[in-house]
């Protein structure tokens, strides 16, 4: 069976919209509805009811999709399985957003691989989407997210809050200096509106990041302030490169981590320990750059 096929389904499924699953495949409509199409016929019943308001799943479609997921789960364990390298006897994939790697991400390969060295680690960045798009196809067997999307088959965790921080590469920085000075990191809808009700001089910036913490890398070498988190940012303020503007208010952003619930259970303990143990290190790293202001 085409897994192009299973996979479309899935997404629908998980969506409700041919338009949402177009945009998440990167293809167009017609390609959903044409690959839906091929698949009903395959089956010889009708997987979803189509309507102006998306698509349902009939009753045929519901008893279609848990052998759907175990379809793609079977064959992404079957392809790890078999590329695993010599010397390696297991594999896993994690995934994360670009913000949760440094100082967090990173840390947790070191303990993972400290702890189980004939585990084979596969790496991965990614967006909200594509994350649980590979979460839910068995591609990833966890991921690190700011958005995490509970599906059937995943449980979801809080990590911590990483506390942005507002950061600029001058020394003695305030607030009355970021005027035409200030680059906006969009954190999502709900740091905006924190944004807006702290810092209301600078709701219109002309100048908006939706890079995460890669921004630091465009703020060190200009003369434009940000917010960031403290983590990511410590090692600069450490070094002299950043300095935190004192009289700006922090904002809490919640991470959280995914996890497929057919992960092997001594693997998913080993797991769960190294991650909480480079939690506790990006929480100190939080903590003393907190102290600070």
């Amino acid at each position: 069976m085409d897994l192009a096929l299973i996979k479309t389904f899935v997404e629908v499924a998980a969506s409700g919209s041919f338009v949402s699953a177009a945009e998440r495949l990167y293809v167009t409509q017609s390609a959903v509805s044409l690959r839906i199409q091929r698949l009903e016929d395959q089956l010889g019943r009708p997987l979803f009811t189509r309507s102006k308001s998306g698509a349902e799943l009939t009753s045929a479609g519901r008893e279609f999709e848990s052998f759907a997921q175990a379809l793609l789960r079977n064959w992404e364990q079957a392809r790890q399985q078999v590329a695993i390298p010599e010397g390696f006897s297991r594999s896993l994939t994690i995934g994360a957003q670009v913000s949760l790697w440094p100082r967090l991400g990173f840390r947790w390969i070191d303990a993972l691989r400290a702890a189980l060295p004939n585990l084979g680690l596969h790496a991965q960045l990614g967006l909200p989407d594509s994350l649980t798009r590979s979460m839910t196809e068995g591609v990833m067997q966890i991921s690190l997210t700011y958005v995490p999307t509970l599906r059937p088959g995943l449980s979801v965790e809080k990590v911590l809050d990483d506390e942005l921080v507002l950061v600029a590469p001058w020394e003695n920085p305030t607030r009355e200096q970021l005027p035409g000075r200030y680059a906006f990191v969009d954190w999502g809808g709900d740091f905006l509106h924190f944004h807006d009700s702290h810092l209301p001089k600078l709701s219109n910036p002309g100048l908006t990041l939706t890079m995460g913490s890669l921004s630091v890398r465009f703020i060190l070498s200009r003369d434009f302030a940000a917010y960031l988190p403290a983590r990511t940012v410590k090692k600069y303020i450490d070094d002299g490169r950043l300095h935190l503007v004192p009289d700006a208010p922090t904002y809490a952003y919640p991470a959280w981590s995914v996890w497929r619930d057919d992960l092997e259970d001594d693997l998913a303990t080993v797991a769960h320990a190294t991650l909480r143990s480079v939690i506790e290190l990006a929480k100190d790293d939080t903590t003393e750059v907190l102290e600070q202001i």
